[in-house]
């Protein structure tokens, strides 16, 4: 991913958030995501990240992109721990179902193997069964912890997945 790519990644995952999320949110906080503004925070996030946190894109044969995924230590509060966390992981929803997630997923999970991760968690929301599914065909299973969520004063919580990495470096 390169700074240029920013606007597009938030036009990709604000029309996400307001796919996979409907129903599951408050629609009046989908419908007040903004894309610029997002895009202003995904350039300041990425001009600081730290050398070990990866943004990966997709892109079409036309060079546009698809898909996006971010992915680095896990992260334990404040405290990064050995295992590797995916951050997060859209495709544009067009795209749905043509291979650009599982295309993202192996390469973030393949660079995490072989970063020498044991493990590689991410989260996900409870209700997102579309998300769940995905993952799941992909080797992931909840690990049994969840966390609260709150957007707008309605309960989102979120579920734990786990993968192992031992034996995925190339």
């Amino acid at each position: 991913m390169t700074l240029a790519d920013c606007g597009r990644v938030s036009e990709i995952r604000v029309r996400g958030w307001r796919t996979a999320y409907r129903g599951l949110m408050p629609q009046q906080y989908l419908d007040a995501l903004d894309a610029a503004e997002d895009a202003g925070r995904r350039r300041a996030l990425f001009e600081r990240a730290p050398h070990d946190v990866v943004n990966l894109v997709a892109e079409d044969a036309g060079g546009e992109v698809v898909g996006w995924a971010c992915h680095g230590p896990y992260r334990d509060g404040e405290q990064r721990t050995a295992d590797a966390e995916l951050y997060a992981l859209y495709v544009d929803t067009g795209r749905f179902g043509t291979g650009v997630g599982q295309a993202l997923l192996r390469e973030s999970v393949r660079r995490c193997a072989t970063a020498g991760h044991a493990r590689m968690l991410l989260w996900v929301l409870k209700g997102n069964a579309r998300a769940r599914r995905f993952y799941e065909r992909s080797g992931f299973g909840a690990d049994g912890t969840e966390e609260p969520f709150e957007v707008e004063g309605a309960e989102v919580p979120e579920v734990r997945y786990a993968t192992d990495l031992t034996g995925r470096a190339d």
